[in-house]
């Protein structure tokens, strides 16, 4: 794979994923290029999720980095982030000039209500596809209801159902 591939993908990512990266992401990733599967992508993700930082952003390092090392992990981020922040700085200075109109809060209303229904779209069709089995999908399911019901912060849901979760996949592999 050559450096401009990674840039170009993920500058498609990038500019496509507008609200929701992860999304688009996974189907350019996994379904049109296959660089990766859909569990190599889901343990990429994963492991984007519980680093520091945005998850998509995370896993275009890794992923540059495991195709072309450093300049691959450069390339990949440089394409997430260049046409996305083009656009951010012009929808802020739109947004600084025109946010307190009043015709403006339905709209932001309706872009985050899409924005959620395409993680939760995404999530669902990843948990399709991955076929967790039923004692991994019982680790999902606590962390969805820790996030969701209880609110906890995603640190305490990672350090509690982690372990677990790392624990029961090991044992499954060995029986395997």
């Amino acid at each position: 794979m050559r450096l401009r591939d990674l840039f170009l993908g993920y500058a498609r990512i990038g500019l496509l994923g507008f609200g929701g990266v992860a999304v688009i992401a996974r189907h350019v990733i996994v379904e049109e290029r296959r660089w990766l599967t859909e569990r190599d992508y889901a343990e990429v993700l994963g492991l984007g999720q519980v680093l520091p930082g945005p998850n998509v952003g995370n896993a275009a390092i890794m992923i540059g980095r495991r195709f072309r090392g450093l300049p691959g992990a450069l390339a990949a981020t440089a394409g997430l982030y260049a046409a996305p922040l083009a656009i951010l700085v012009a929808l802020a200075s739109f947004y600084g000039a025109f946010g307190q109109d009043p015709r403006v809060a339905p709209v932001m209303r309706g872009i985050a209500a899409a924005a959620a229904g395409m993680v939760i779209g995404m999530a669902l069709k990843m948990g399709t596809r991955l076929k967790p089995p039923p004692e991994l999908a019982a680790i999902a399911l606590l962390a969805l209801l820790a996030g969701a019901w209880l609110r906890l912060p995603l640190p305490l849901i990672v350090l509690g159902l982690g372990p677990p979760g790392i624990w029961l996949a090991l044992r499954r592999a060995r029986a395997a």
